[in-house]
């Protein structure tokens, strides 16, 4: 089966981006998708997020500039079927030194596709930075699929405009011509306010195709997850947040056909 690279991104930080790519990936893995989960943020809260420590040299910084494998920087996790490309500080030198380059769009893609080329993994999701910057640009630049995790929140529609622009942008530049909007993840949901409910009405009438049906809770347990180095499923497994990215793993299975 051919390997699918999504990128979860939004320029905006604080909108469950970082929770979302961990635990989608969390829930492929505990679904039996062979799973790899890129920390493409120098935050590297994703990579703590899983349990695993910061390694100098051991992110993808090494492999843009040139040096190394991306094979080299795959990282075992706890969990049965996901595995881990761990960030590093080091990589925020990488916004700078990629926009010197030739090709500075096309890094990570050059990077990534003997990854998946060799059909290791079956999907491939990359946590960005919380911004537009080149690391999030090469990651739309490499990407089959962009997931947006939107925050059910005032405002929400304002950052979404500004990614779906520079989706344009990378299509129309020829970097990436294959590039498709795979989807709306409402995340940080209240189902009490009747803000939360106008906000994902007013995105699903923008586009109702794109929007997921499943909604990300507003939830303590999901916040606490991280600081423990455990995706919710290992952390409380019977959470409202745990359930809901059981249902979003299954829907993405669905929607882009990883069962099988």
């Amino acid at each position: 089966m051919p390997t699918t690279i999504f990128t979860i991104a939004n320029q905006k930080g604080g909108v469950g981006k970082t929770t979302t790519a961990v635990n989608l990936a969390a829930g492929l893995a505990e679904r039996k998708i062979h799973t790899l989960l890129i920390d493409l943020d120098p935050q590297a809260n994703a990579t703590s997020a899983v349990g695993v420590e910061k390694q100098e040299g051991k992110s993808l910084y090494g492999p843009i500039q040139g040096e190394g494998s991306v094979f080299e920087m795959i990282t075992p996790t706890d969990y049965e079927h996901l595995a881990l490309i761990p960030s590093e500080e080091d990589l925020a030198a990488a916004e700078v030194e990629i926009a010197q380059s030739d090709s500075y769009l096309s890094r990570l893609a050059d990077v990534l596709a003997p990854l998946k080329a060799s059909n290791g993994y079956r999907a491939i999701i990359i946590d960005c930075p919380p911004s537009m910057g080149m690391l999030s640009m090469n990651s739309l630049a490499a990407a089959d699929q962009l997931l947006i995790a939107l925050q059910s929140e005032y405002m929400a529609l304002e950052g979404l405009g500004q990614i779906l622009r520079n989706v344009d942008r990378i299509r129309e530049a020829g970097l990436n011509a294959d590039l498709n909007l795979g989807g709306i993840i409402m995340t940080m949901y209240d189902g009490r306010t009747n803000l939360a409910k106008q906000v994902v009405e007013e995105v699903r009438t923008h586009l109702p195709e794109k929007v997921f049906q499943t909604l990300i809770p507003r939830s303590v347990r999901l916040s606490e997850a991280p600081s423990f180095g455990k995706p919710i499923f290992a952390y409380d497994n019977n959470s409202s947040g745990a359930v809901a990215y059981r249902e979003l793993a299954a829907e993405v299975i669905t929607r882009f056909g990883l069962a099988g």
